[in-house]
């Protein structure tokens, strides 16, 4: 997406495409006001030229649906340009009637994100809560969605803003004494200097900090059930998914591939992988979904080990135990409604995290996702802070300006012999990574890259 092409005016349907009560068809840019005049009928007869700003009104577009349209002029609107949006009937033929009608009267089909994208270059958000828009469409979990709000609502920009002051105020003492080589720095600038950059050196460790936090939230774990056929892992998928997803029989490899579905564990987003029973392979079928099991198990952050407490333990379960060495491990005992007859003390001694449930019965699913939310947290378990970070380019460019600081801080704090230029330029560099953050310094790369991760309606 060019720059330049953005006197266009633009035009996209905004919800998802199939059946449903509502659809919208946006509009956005200089012409929107005028392209609705040619294409909408009012109950009036008025243009919607003559629509006052945040007034929705009755109508008809073409002979093609019975609508409702809305109108935001510029600059008090998403993308602080004139925006039209048509509430039609949500199937999909009256939205393409609608669309087509507004790309013959001169609108341009909109890229990936270039709402959003248009929100961010003229002023309305900067470019994290850019980012954040994304975060909120893609959340799985309440929590999930709470990061993504606060951070829409600028509470990381206004934490960086913070962080960027005090930056200015220590480089604005050094290029004091830069316009005045002949004098040395006083030991009363040398101190404010320390003063602001180790404040903005601790406030970015403390976003640091939560970046674990963030990402789970924002990006999620993976977890896999394995364990011998027929222990139960199926009926544990659909314990833990509250509604049958997978075929449970007494029959053992009944699960011939892997099953994955997303579920919501004490604010987690968790992407969790229902595998074959890890046996001696029968046939082709089943050697390749002992093999995807074996890969997934690999790949996890965390799995789920299942026994059958109604049965003794047996070679397979020692050789499966014996590949989850150092690997983040729950195990389960499943059929604790049954007679126990499994070694239970063999396997604490190995697990950390030990849960008796029955699937079946839906018994102590509750420890058991205390347990998967205490593995993640290492018992830790925290509610979305006001301020988290959890996109991966702002934690590395966070860290590359920790390093400038540190460089400087060290330098002034030693009384190390480096020229005041070369602070200077660790705080100007240190900036730049702050500003790479909010979007004050960007590229048509870097922007193409963020936004064409957007659907083409937002």
């Amino acid at each position: 997406m060019k720059l330049q092409n953005f006197d266009d005016t633009i035009v996209a349907i905004a919800t998802a495409v199939g059946e449903s009560g509502i659809g919208i068809v946006r509009i956005s840019g200089k012409q929107a006001l005028a392209v609705a005049d040619e294409i909408f009928v009012s109950r009036e007869n008025k243009k919607p030229s003559s629509f006052k700003t945040y007034t929705t009104h009755y109508g008809w577009i073409m002979k093609v649906d019975e609508v409702i349209l809305t109108v935001m002029r510029s600059p008090k609107s998403f993308t602080r340009e004139d925006v039209v949006e048509i509430n039609c009937h949500g199937g999909i033929v009256a939205l393409r009637k609608i669309l087509d009608l507004t790309l013959e009267h001169g609108c341009r089909l909109a890229e990936p994100g270039e709402f959003t994208k248009r929100a961010f270059l003229n002023g309305r958000i900067d470019l994290t809560q850019a980012e954040a828009v994304l975060d909120i469409i893609r959340a799985k979990t309440d929590s999930a969605l709470m990061v993504g709000v606060e951070q829409l609502k600028g509470n990381l920009s206004n934490e960086l803003q913070r962080i960027r002051a005090a930056l200015l105020d220590a480089l604005a003492l050094l290029e004091a004494n830069i316009d005045f080589p002949e004098e040395e720095i006083s030991a009363s600038d040398t101190k404010k200097m320390l003063a602001c950059l180790k404040t903005a050196d601790n406030d970015l460790s403390r976003i640091l900090a939560s970046s674990k936090t963030g990402r789970v939230f924002r990006e999620g774990i993976s977890v896999v059930i394995c364990g011998k056929p027929n222990v139960g892992k199926s009926s544990l998928l659909n314990a833990l998914l509250k509604q049958e997803r997978s075929i449970v029989t007494p029959v053992a490899g009944t699960t011939r591939d892997t099953i994955e579905e997303i579920i919501d564990i004490k604010g987690i987003p968790v992407r969790i992988v229902d595998t074959a029973g890890i046996i001696e392979p029968r046939d082709l079928v089943e050697k390749e979904a002992v093999k995807r099991s074996k890969r997934h198990i690999h790949s996890a952050d965390l799995v789920i080990i299942v026994f059958d407490g109604n049965k003794q333990l047996e070679k397979q379960d020692d050789l499966l135990m014996r590949k989850l060495n150092g690997k983040a491990t729950i195990a389960v005992i499943n059929k604790m409604d049954l007679q126990p007859k499994l070694q239970r003390q063999k396997i604490a001694r190995r697990f950390n995290h030990l849960v008796d449930i029955s699937a079946k019965k839906m018994k102590n699913i509750n420890l058991l996702e205390e347990a998967i939310a205490d593995a993640v947290y290492k018992g830790k378990v925290r509610s979305p802070e006001p301020v988290l970070v959890s996109n991966l380019r702002h934690i590395e460019s966070i860290r590359k300006a920790q390093k400038l600081i540190a460089e400087a801080i060290n330098s002034l704090d030693n009384n190390k012999l480096l020229p005041v230029e070369f602070i200077a330029q660790d705080i100007k560099d240190a900036l730049g990574y702050i500003d790479d953050i909010l979007g004050r310094n960007f590229s048509e790369d870097l922007l193409d890259k963020i936004f064409s991760e957007f659907c083409i309606g937002k």
